[in-house]
């Protein structure tokens, strides 16, 4: 399609100059897809479709709001619970009577919990968790693998050795502003090998607070690592944490952890955010009482927790969520997309690797081009009419159809790629920038 994106790159540049680092969130970072190519912001969202500001339409097969929007855009049973609450007023000096409705149905849906605490993000709530451990167990020392946020405890980890990170989905992540009294308060070891976290234990068992993990991620977990975890954290007296924050919701009606995890393994406390209030702001920890109760030994409160809003938002998308059996529908779009993305890249004599779990799925090209011909994607793909990187996080609004037109136009543009390597012309062809990988600078 014809496009220009004027007003979209003139956003750009005064966000350059506005604010540091020029999103809020490094994964929406224009730099991170193609910067020039990439159009940054919008007007208008809905279903599965986006309207940039330079009102250029696309189909948005991308990053659906980092995971957020796990229903699709502007869901109207969501939206109609949120309006409905902000004319009655989002807040007041007394509590919303939502939060009290939204524990009940976290504990409904996760028998092994008994109390709840809310937050608005993700990183906050994990580090609400992680304070808890600390206050329940009075100890200090945190052992986990994934990708936890932003917060002290979790940069901590590359106090000692700034690459203790790399292999926790962003590399490069830097601990300059964290206390560095805060070295050897944090050690990450990898998914699916106990080994590592018996390591750990040895050395530190004796002050370990904690034990976080994802559920799932790019491996299902083994139900033997599972039940090692579990073991470990009963013999040392941790706190076994998972994080649901981009696993929650996408294979069932809660957390991954019922789906994947043996069932005598049921975790301490468990976060959730993203999906849990499909756009609108909220995050949730739930765990078993004995834990839980911890909250009221340390200082944990803010003002805006107590809003209306996200709780009704995360009643209404639970609801819904549950009623259309949204994560039988998330799996199956992952599994056609990981499928097209194989057949596409054997027709089109290009080396993928394909990961994730099937509803945050994503492929990388294996080429020492890899950055420019993920810009190209990107940028061809905008030109089909499809926002597109290289991954795909599915939405209950999403169709088969979606998927089958993104193969298509990706077949095309795959085919296009391996003629730019062949014929070496592949930087002429960008209007962009290459991909960035990881956290740098943004100057």
């Amino acid at each position: 399609m014809t496009m220009t994106l004027k007003k979209c790159m003139e956003h750009q540049n005064k966000a350059k100059h506005l604010i540091p680092g020029m999103t809020q969130l490094l994964s929406k970072r224009p730099d991170m897809f193609s910067l020039n190519a990439w159009p940054g912001y919008y007007k208008k969202a809905c279903g599965v479709e986006i309207w940039d500001l330079d009102d250029n339409k696309y189909i948005d097969m991308s990053i659906g709001g980092i995971g957020a929007n796990i229903l699709g855009y502007c869901d109207p049973d969501v939206d109609s619970a949120v309006l409905d609450v902000v004319k009655k007023g989002s807040s007041s000096s007394l509590n919303g009577p939502e939060e009290v409705e939204l524990a009940e149905l976290l504990c409904e849906l996760h028998p092994w919990a008994d109390m709840v605490r809310y937050a608005r993000t993700g990183g906050e709530a994990m580090a609400m968790a992680v304070r808890i451990a600390r206050a329940f167990t009075g100890k200090d020392i945190i052992a986990f693998c994934g990708y936890h946020g932003w917060h002290d405890w979790y940069l901590a980890a590359n106090l000692s050795k700034n690459s203790a990170l790399d292999g926790h989905l962003l590399p490069g992540l830097s601990p300059v502003g964290v206390p560095r009294g805060l070295t050897g308060t944090a050690f990450p070891f990898t998914f699916n090998k106990i080994n590592e976290l018996k390591d750990i234990v040895e050395k530190n068992g004796k002050n370990l607070a904690a034990i976080v993990i994802e559920p799932i991620r790019n491996l299902e977990p083994d139900p033997e690592f599972i039940e090692g975890v579990r073991n470990l954290a009963d013999e040392t007296g941790a706190v076994f944490i998972v994080d649901e924050i981009s696993a929650g919701f996408r294979h069932n009606t809660g957390g991954a952890h019922s789906v994947f995890f043996p069932e005598s393994c049921v975790p301490d406390i468990a976060v959730f955010s993203k999906g849990l209030g499909n756009g609108y702001p909220i995050a949730a920890i739930i765990g078993n009482s004995k834990v839980m109760q911890a909250v009221q030994k340390t200082f944990i409160s803010s003002t805006y927790w107590t809003e209306r809003i996200g709780p009704a938002a995360a009643i209404a998308m639970i609801k819904k969520h549950r009623s259309v059996n949204a994560g039988s529908h998330l799996v199956a779009l992952g599994e056609s997309m990981q499928e097209g993305w194989k057949k596409i890249a054997i027709k089109n004599d290009l080396q993928i690797a394909i990961g994730g779990m099937k509803p945050m799925s994503h492929f990388s090209f294996i080429d020492d081009k890899t950055q420019s011909m993920k810009a190209l994607f990107i940028q061809r793909m905008l030109e089909e009419g499809f926002l597109a990187s290289n991954s795909f996080y599915a939405m209950y609004a999403h169709t088969k159809k979606n998927i089958d037109d993104y193969i298509k136009a990706a077949d095309r543009v795959f085919y296009e790629i391996n003629d730019s390597l062949t014929k070496g012309d592949i930087a002429s062809r960008l209007t962009g920038e290459p991909s960035s990988v990881g956290f740098v600078r943004l100057t």
